[in-house]
């Protein structure tokens, strides 16, 4: 994997630990230039500098790399140790010091993880200094360790972070995409159910009218969930699920008639509603009947086939409440938390058509009313699901209107 100098230099100033590096180098050695280099067969360039000599040289800037004793340390890997340039038998005709007019020099070679070169750890002064002999070469030698597993946990991160973003563009498409594809299945479903109603109203024919109300009732549920996928993509893409608010004066006709129709589905199962008076709240109404019925699906669906299913519905203290319960076994604390996020279903043998979306679009109908729905399973009350929230709750009070 190729790093491009301005990667490297991002990447050594996000280790917060280099500044501190560079001090304690500068403190150790009374050294008055400290630098991370990065050095590649072409270039040097500072990625970090401690500058207490006025050399002018700032982060990102570059040396010509044949004119540094780098140079010679990125080909040999060994570090390089002057005390006085002016006397050192290797280096008192060399070109370097005479160019940067420095007396002491230390460079430690800077590795990546993987033995690939990085570049240098060095320091220099005009004045001399005792480097020799000391403990400064293997605490540099040690701060090059560092920076080595520094610079992969940095760069791992930033991969990470990348990748992360990449995910989620690419999860937005994905959602944008299943949107477009439920909205333009709209219109031909809407097609077919229209034919198929019209046939068995305007043309009845016993032969075949077993047939057309397969076909219509396919098409109605296929339309059911083109309705729940594009409401969890509506979730899923922040807008949330839309609402028509107004004030509501038939709420308790609405989920009488929701109870109405869940019951003549399942004929065998006991519905006890208990619903109050619930006059004057603003509310989507249609979307409340949606949660309503979603809630029930799954208390039949998950509940015990004997048990009766209780829905109450009433305002106590300015709070409407809104709770489904049915009796069954209970659902493990572990898997409660999470019932309510897409494609989440009980952990049981009992079959369940569609996405096991319904729970997830409840909760994101009360989220959008301003709301919240709570689940507890116990042996004693079984599995209760209550959806809450204060009144009054007016139109601007709303999180998203449609």
């Amino acid at each position: 994997m190729g790093h491009s100098a301005a990667d490297d230099i991002a990447t050594i100033n996000r280790i917060s630990a280099v500044p501190a590096i560079l001090r304690v180098i500068a403190e150790m050695t009374g050294m008055r230039f400290a630098a991370v280099a990065r050095v590649t067969q072409t270039t040097w360039t500072a990625c970090a500098v401690l500058d207490n000599l006025g050399f002018g040289l700032q982060a990102g800037g570059e040396l010509e790399l044949v004119s540094t004793l780098c140079f010679e340390t990125m080909n040999s890997h060994l570090p390089i140790i002057i005390d006085k340039a002016s006397t050192d038998p290797l280096y008192e005709h060399h070109h370097t010091p005479k160019r940067y007019r420095f007396e002491s020099y230390i460079t430690i070679p800077v590795f990546r993880t993987d033995g690939s070169f990085f570049g240098t750890l060095c320091a220099l002064d005009p004045e001399p200094a005792r480097l020799k002999g000391s403990t400064i070469q293997s605490t540099m030698e040690s701060f090059a360790r560092l920076l080595s597993l520094q610079i992969e946990a940095e760069e791992n991160l930033q991969r990470t972070e990348s990748e992360l973003v990449q995910e989620r563009e690419n999860a937005e498409l994905r959602e944008q995409f299943i949107a477009v594809i439920g909205h333009d299945l709209r219109n031909p479903l809407f097609a077919i159910n229209t034919a198929a109603e019209r046939l068995l109203r305007k043309h009845p024919n016993p032969p075949t009218d077993t047939l057309v109300q397969h076909i219509l009732s396919c098409g109605q549920r296929a339309s059911q969930l083109v309705e729940d996928v594009l409401d969890f993509a509506r979730g899923r893409l922040g807008n949330g699920i839309p609402l028509t608010l107004q004030t509501c004066t038939d709420l308790d006709q609405v989920f009488r008639h929701v109870i109405s129709e869940v019951q003549s589905v399942h004929p065998d199962r006991v519905i006890l509603p208990r619903i109050g008076p619930l006059n004057g709240i603003q509310c989507d109404s249609g979307r409340l009947a949606q949660l309503l019925s979603n809630l029930l699906a799954n208390a039949i669906t998950h509940g015990s086939a004997t048990g009766a299913v209780h829905v109450a519905a009433m305002i106590r203290d300015k709070v409407f409440t809104l709770s489904v319960t049915n009796q069954g076994t209970p659902i493990p604390a572990d898997q409660l938390v999470h019932l309510f996020k897409p494609y989440s279903r009980p952990a049981n043998d009992t079959p369940q058509a569609g996405l096991g979306l319904g729970l997830y679009i409840a909760d994101q109908i009360a989220l959008s009313h301003g709301g919240r729905i709570e689940a507890a399973s116990d042996e004693q009350h079984g599995t209760v699901f209550t959806f809450s929230f204060a009144l009054p709750a007016h139109a601007g009070d709303l999180p998203y209107q449609g």
